[in-house]
């Protein structure tokens, strides 16, 4: 059952944020917000002095001092997607405009002017401290989370909070208002283009470029380019493929992020579940909590590359955006598993599942 709310939400100020929190100690931070009508990084900064410490998210001081710690369990999620990883991180690449995390099991793309607000958090749940650090965007929304785990060294947690804590340790933020991406218009007219395009690509990254020189949506793109390249799937196709791949024992990798930061898992999945809208993994350091009912649209895509065809699965929700990404697991340099690619091209388009229902 969902917890009963009922808060006077006028004239919020740090005080009414912290006494909303201790009346309702069970509603998770990001739904506690949301009621109030605030951003979650709002609600965290409302505890500065209470449990939370501003701190600075200087990554080239974050990211190395983490491999310190030990294993961690790092977490980035959207709106419907939640993407965590257990594990050491080990291998920082820093970037101004990108930085990358390569490690044996971490493996993220973080970009660093999207990390505005960050906080080390302490919190008590059931007499057991729980500690975190936490970073926003200018709008207070979640770009990634850091959990301590039973094995972290605490030592070296708290010696890196000391290195990034900064002297202004006042309650609150300001957030800056969301406006919305203008989307380019649909232009059929660059259909041979598009098509030209995609057949010579020599790398699967360069296929954002090419949206951008061409001012095309995505999800515009995969349909003008013909079901050489793409072609939509049913919903359900997502939850198909998360258990065909653990019961064949065929590795993946999936991406989830928002705009300041991408967690991609790469491996064999093993433990997958639903639970009402949920679809979850829960591997020993890999866990994934998709909403399926989010998916609005699910596509298979296939681009070339210097080894060959890469064949991606997507998830979109009903605004176009992406919420979750999969390939097959691959080394650089190699071609594409077929087994993975097998599988993606013939999970269940759409339409399909429903015919297949009426013929019976």
């Amino acid at each position: 059952m969902t917890e009963a709310f009922s808060f006077d939400t006028s004239n919020l100020t740090a005080e009414k944020i912290r006494q909303a929190r201790a009346e309702n100690p069970k509603l998770r931070e990001r739904d506690l917000a949301y009621k109030l009508g605030i951003s979650e990084g709002e609600l965290v900064a409302s505890f500065v002095g209470h449990g939370v410490r501003r701190i600075r998210s200087e990554f080239d001081v974050f990211f190395p001092g983490l491999e310190a710690c030990g294993e961690v369990m790092t977490l980035t999620r959207n709106e419907s997607a939640v993407h965590e990883k257990i594990g050491v991180f080990d291998k920082f690449v820093k970037g101004r405009r990108a930085a990358l995390m390569l490690g044996k099991v971490i493996d993220m793309r973080m970009f660093p002017d999207k990390w505005v607000h960050a906080f080390a958090v302490e919190k008590t749940v059931d007499g057991n401290v729980r500690r975190s650090m936490q970073f926003f965007d200018a709008h207070g929304d979640a770009v990634n989370k850091v959990h301590t785990r039973p094995d972290t060294n605490l030592e070296a947690w708290e010696e890196l909070v000391q290195k990034l804590i900064v002297d202004d340790q006042s309650e609150g933020i300001t957030v800056d208002t969301k406006v919305e991406r203008t989307k380019f218009v649909r232009d059929d007219s660059k259909t041979d283009t598009l098509r030209a395009r995609w057949a010579a690509m020599t790398d699967v990254h360069q296929f954002f470029g090419l949206l951008q020189e061409l001012e095309l949506e995505r999800q515009d793109a995969l349909e003008m380019g013909g079901e050489e390249w793409a072609w939509q799937l049913d919903p359900s196709a997502i939850t198909s493929m998360l258990y065909a791949a653990a019961n064949q024992g065929i590795p993946i990798m999936c991406f989830v992020g928002n705009h300041g930061c991408i967690q991609i898992h790469g491996g064999p999945v093993h433990e997958v579940k639903e639970m009402g809208p949920w679809v979850n993994i829960m591997d020993p350091t890999f866990h994934l909590h998709l909403r399926a009912d989010h998916l609005a649209e699910v596509w298979t895509v296939r681009k070339p590359s210097d080894n060959g065809i890469v064949t991606s699965v997507e998830g979109y929700d009903k605004d176009g955006v992406q919420i979750i990404q999969f390939f097959g697991t691959r080394i650089e340099g190699r071609k594409e598993n077929l087994e993975w690619r097998e599988l993606a091209e013939n999970l269940p388009r759409l339409g399909s599942i429903k015919a297949a229902g009426a013929a019976e």
